[in-house]
């Protein structure tokens, strides 16, 4: 399956779109919340249903006992959001100083999101929050980089107005030379648009140098339900943001595989400009690593419902 990361220059509604990626797949799918400037969905999209005692710190915590015991934390620490609990998030953050603690884990886990994904068929997609600069190299404690480093696509997330691309345009450089020196190559990092401003795709590709991979329609009602503001709209399964989100995704799953075709046969024809070919899946994960063999069968018996 496939290994998302979306970031971005500042609030562009990346915490949305990753959740309307996750709630519209038709796959398996878990929403890692991996922005060390905390989550937001615990008291968002969850209403606070979900206490401190869950979440992506105590990874943290288990991930100094050995990465068996980071796996298992991670299937332990899952919440389901929908009934079928095909749909699972890992909490973020409760606070931004807890950053810190998680430097020397974000290898470790970006491991075990790659068995979720090549294992366990799960379309992961790992919020990275906004993306933080030292020196013009990504910030190594305010910046989750070894989970862009091995996923298949980073998504920088722009709206379409002046203002957002002048900030991300700054982010693009240490973006590519950070996924070319340790990451899956330039070609994984590419644009996802919200189209809430009057700047068309070409436009924005033109001005970020980066081809626009996907686009997901400005709608206010459900952005509003999926951010913890707004009730549910009447037909959230008939939602333009949600449909045009399962369809992005399904682009995004075709572009990864076609790149990392062309990174296993490289005489091949990489795909066309105009649809940008994924980035190179990182090297995987043996299904019979002992440290992460129990992973996948935790998986069904670490769901827990927000309510608990």
């Amino acid at each position: 399956m496939t290994v998302i990361a979306l970031v971005s220059a500042k609030s562009c509604g990346v915490t949305t779109s990753a959740l309307a990626m996750t709630l519209s797949s038709t796959r398996p799918s878990l929403l890692a919340e991996c922005d060390p400037a905390g989550g937001t969905l615990r008291a968002g999209f969850f209403q606070a249903q979900i206490t401190a005692g869950t979440g992506l710190y105590h990874l943290a915590v288990a991930e100094r006992a050995g990465e068996d015991a980071l796996a298992q934390a991670v299937a332990n620490h899952l919440v389901a959001i929908d009934a079928s609990g095909n749909r699972q998030v890992l909490p973020g953050l409760t606070d931004p100083a807890q950053a810190p603690a998680l430097a020397r884990s974000w290898p470790a886990l970006a491991q075990v999101m790659r068995v979720l994904s090549d294992e366990g068929g799960y379309d992961v997609v790992i919020d990275a929050g906004r993306l933080a600069l030292e020196s013009g190299r990504l910030h190594p404690t305010l910046t989750p980089a070894p989970l862009l480093h091995g996923a298949d696509l980073v998504l920088l997330v722009v709206r379409a107005t002046d203002q957002s691309l002048a900030l991300a345009r700054h982010m693009t450089d240490p973006l590519r030379n950070e996924l070319t020196d340790r990451g899956t190559g330039a070609g994984a990092l590419g644009v996802l648009l919200i189209e809430d401003g009057p700047r068309r795709a070409h436009e924005v590709s033109d001005a970020l140098r980066l081809p626009v991979m996907a686009a997901l329609p400005w709608e206010p009602d459900t952005a509003a339900y999926l951010a913890g503001t707004g009730r549910a709209p009447r037909k959230l399964n008939k939602s333009a943001l949600l449909g045009s989100a399962r369809m992005a995704l399904g682009h995004l799953q075709a572009a990864a595989s076609r790149r990392a075709l062309h990174q296993q046969y490289p005489q091949t024809q990489p795909a066309p400009a105009a649809l940008p070919a994924p980035a190179p899946a990182a090297t995987p994960v043996a299904a019979d690593a002992p440290q992460l063999a129990g992973v996948l069968q935790r998986l069904g018996q670490g769901r827990k419902d927000p309510r608990v």
